[in-house]
């Protein structure tokens, strides 16, 4: 039987969309492990041999009885904003995490191949943008903040491609 089927993968070419599905299954199996204690599960994966796509997300789950169930996708694999069909996109969305600290806010952007020198943000009131560019990479990301800031207000630091974003509450000096 097994046989069989990766004759029919190979000869439909459906291996691909068989290694997806296998992957999410192990996805799920760790959604299902982390669901009772709470806590985080990502992945990545690439469409195909000749994958000129990536996609990626992470999936984060609460606990207590206000648990939620939150996913957050990234790579550059989307639908396209005119027409709605799945495309390649040549720019990527980073993988963002957002967090609300007592004296400001945490954005963690995770976006490999991308150092400081190639880092662009823009901050207008409360929407964050995101931009950088290495030889290999282009990544773009609009993030709506809880609260507005001034350019002054933002300290960014970029180490192994991990982006951390800190926009103090009140004026802050860069170290």
């Amino acid at each position: 039987m097994n046989a069989e089927r990766d004759d029919k993968r190979t000869l439909t070419g459906a291996a691909a969309i068989t290694g997806m599905l296998e992957g999410l299954t192990e996805i799920l199996d760790r959604l299902q492990q982390v669901w009772g204690q709470g806590g985080e599960a990502r992945g990545t994966g690439e469409v195909g041999r000749d994958a000129q796509g990536v996609f990626g997300f992470a999936v984060k789950v609460g606990l207590g009885k206000d648990a939620n169930l939150e996913v957050k996708p990234g790579g550059n694999i989307r639908p396209d904003a005119k027409t709605g069909e799945t495309r390649v996109h040549e720019t990527y969305e980073p993988v963002v995490d957002v967090f609300e600290e007592s004296d400001h806010t945490l954005v963690v952007a995770e976006m490999p191949g991308i150092g400081a020198a190639d880092l662009h943000l823009d901050i207008r009131d409360d929407l964050l943008e995101i931009r950088a560019e290495s030889d290999t990479r282009r990544y773009r990301k609009e993030i709506l903040l809880p609260r507005s800031y001034r350019p002054e207000q933002l300290e960014s630091k970029c180490n192994n491609g991990v982006l951390e974003i800190r926009c103090h509450n009140r004026e802050h000096s860069a170290v």
